[in-house]
């Protein structure tokens, strides 16, 4: 009598990822790492936020790592975007970007994980496997710092300038419109943009939008 034979076992399907980021060396570089991994499956690389939506809508992916300051939109806009989509991609965000308010705004608006560029790569591999997991994997930081309204802080006229910005006025307008120089609004926005912890007027405004959508 023949003994009975076993079903070969089949290996698990690696998590498909798929990669969003401006510069073309961290795309070969990261496509290079999780070739070397080998627990991952690199299905698509684009250098901006459309092409990633747009082949992740034709796609199926399992995780994505997007940077956040790609040449067409912010990270943020994508998260938005597969979120209103109830796309089932987990996000990582991969960012050089300085301070909390990225952080802020990628956890508000559903990243997965979120690591700086300047992390080993190994710790990104970590963060990967994570994700995969189904466990979010997010810098140890205060919660605190992360839920409390980042515009409580703002004098009226900072809130005034922020208005300003997100209807899309220049500092010529602000000033002639307002009834103060230049040079005061240069002033204003400093303070607004160290008191938001973020660096330009794109990312303020993208700070503004996130919040008062979240208070709709």
């Amino acid at each position: 009598m023949a003994e009975p034979t076993s079903e070969p076992a089949t290996s698990a399907p690696r998590p498909k990822i798929a990669i969003a980021d401006k510069n073309p060396v961290v795309r070969a570089g990261l496509q290079d790492y999780f070739k070397r991994d080998g627990r991952f499956e690199v299905i698509g690389s684009v250098a901006t936020g459309s092409a990633f939506l747009a082949f992740a809508e034709e796609h199926h992916t399992d995780i994505a790592i997007i940077g956040w300051s790609l040449p067409d939109m912010t990270g943020g806009e994508v998260l938005a975007t597969l979120k209103r989509r109830h796309a089932p991609t987990r996000v990582i965000v991969y960012t050089g970007e300085p301070g909390k308010e990225v952080l802020r705004q990628a956890v508000q608006l559903g990243a997965w994980g979120f690591i700086s560029k300047s992390d080993e790569p190994a710790l990104l591999m970590e963060t990967v496997a994570s994700v995969a997991r189904g466990r979010m994997s997010l810098p140890y930081i205060d919660l605190k710092a992360l839920t409390t309204d980042p515009l409580a802080d703002l004098t009226a006229r900072e809130r005034e300038l922020l208005v300003a910005l997100a209807n899309g006025w220049t500092n010529l307008q602000i000033a002639s419109r307002i009834g103060i120089s230049r040079n005061t609004v240069k002033y204003h926005l400093k303070n607004l943009y160290d008191k938001l912890g973020v660096s330009n007027r794109a990312m303020a405004v993208a700070l503004y939008v996130s919040t008062t959508m979240d208070t709709r």
